[in-house]
């Protein structure tokens, strides 16, 4: 079905609303799909533990939404953008999944919104980072929530150059995040008046990063800048620290870092690497609070996808609540119509191109003085208002946009 027809179908569900009629919940129940790498590079940052998110989100629900119960399906996509796309087509064609959430590599996200959009399923991204997820590949049935790649740039790069950083050597992961990464950092680091020497980019994943450090050291690059996540960083980031790079008088940039990456690493290694971050779980008692019961749960503190999890499926199950639907084009009106206050996000919205806009944070890791506890890991440098943290819409390229 094209984007026209979809905003037709919308259009019409909306209707149905009018005077209180409301389309009921099929199949008496709501089933969520929740599908991440549960075993790979990017396990520690969502996998088992943003199941938990979710479930936990579920439980503090009510396990119901007007008398239907609430399921939920998971299954490791072992960040295979096939494995994902016959596991979602088997949920919503033969399991009647409405809601796929966690989604993490962003060529799987992508690979699964196109068949979330064939069948008129929603999707809510918190895993993925690539910003052609709302951009290019922007589709009326699904949203992305947690960060993206544009914030990143916009962070991190453009601090790290605004400090004097102006000539870069970007080693990328080879696929669609990491090269959305790379395009969206030289582009905020032309505009700031440097310049990318060079950008190397490494098969996904990596376990050896010897040959890569080495031509960095050897590009005369004032930053070197790590456009991948996950293991893939902190191997890098390792070997970075055994060949001596910072040592030398080069800066190490990491464009995604995630807390249990930093935890993984120590202060020791870690300290001083400024990060951009959509949500740290100290910044408030709300954000405390829930990563206390996270904390109970899973024996670690949670990362930004985590909390993402829970929130975006708290919203999703209060649109659910709200239109007496689970049919996707309803409740993604909703969700767009209703903003975003929790522990996650404060003033949130999600804007038509599937865009959730909220404030981003530039963070630093602290030094092993700093640090009070193993989590006690970052220090918030500033706050990045959502609207000068995302992809402006005047910039958009998704035809839910530029059709208008």
């Amino acid at each position: 079905m094209t984007i026209m027809k979809k905003l037709l179908t919308s259009a019409i569900a909306s209707t149905m609303l009018v005077g209180g009629v409301q389309a009921e919940i099929s199949d008496k129940a709501v089933k969520i799909g929740y599908l991440a790498d549960m075993s790979g590079t990017y396990r520690d940052l969502a996998g088992p533990n943003g199941e938990v998110a979710l479930k936990m989100a579920i439980e503090d629900f009510g396990g119901e939404v007007n008398g239907a119960k609430i399921e939920v399906v998971s299954a490791d996509d072992r960040n295979s953008p096939d494995v994902a796309s016959s596991t979602v087509r088997r949920w919503v064609e033969n399991e009647n999944v409405d809601l796929v959430a966690g989604l993490v590599a962003s060529s799987v996200s992508i690979a699964v919104t196109d068949i979330l959009e064939q069948n008129d399923r929603l999707g809510i991204v918190s895993g993925s980072a690539a910003s052609s997820i709302t951009n290019e590949h922007c589709t009326p049935n699904h949203i992305h929530y947690v960060y993206d790649t544009y914030p990143l740039a916009n962070g991190t790069a453009s601090a790290v150059v605004k400090e004097g950083g102006k000539e870069w050597f970007i080693l990328t992961a080879d696929y669609a995040f990491g090269h959305a990464l790379e395009a969206d950092v030289t582009k905020v680091v032309e505009e700031n008046g440097g310049k990318v020497l060079q950008a190397v980019r490494h098969p996904f994943p990596t376990s050896d990063f010897s040959s890569y450090i080495l031509q960095a050291q050897s590009s005369g690059a004032d930053v070197v800048a790590l456009a991948n996540a996950g293991a893939d960083t902190t191997n890098a980031i390792t070997t970075a620290g055994e060949f001596g790079l910072t040592q030398s008088g080069q800066t190490l940039a990491a464009l995604l870092l995630f807390l249990t990456d930093v935890h993984a690493l120590g202060v020791e290694s870690a300290q001083g690497i400024q990060l951009t971050t959509g949500w740290y779980w100290d910044m408030n008692d709300d954000t405390r609070e829930w990563a206390d019961r996270f904390y109970e749960r899973t024996n670690v503190r949670p990362t930004m996808v985590h909390a993402g999890i829970y929130s975006s499926t708290m919203q999703y199950l209060n649109a659910v609540k709200a239109t007496g639907s689970d049919d996707a084009q309803t409740v993604r009106k909703q969700m767009m119509e209703t903003p975003i206050n929790d522990m996650f996000a404060t003033n949130g919205k999600i804007r038509e191109d599937g865009r959730m806009v909220h404030d981003m944070y530039l963070a630093e890791v602290k030094t092993p003085e700093e640090s009070e506890n193993e989590w006690d890991l970052y220090k918030i440098v500033r706050t990045i208002p959502g609207d000068e943290a995302y992809r402006p819409l005047s910039e958009s390229k998704c035809p839910l946009v530029t059709s208008k």
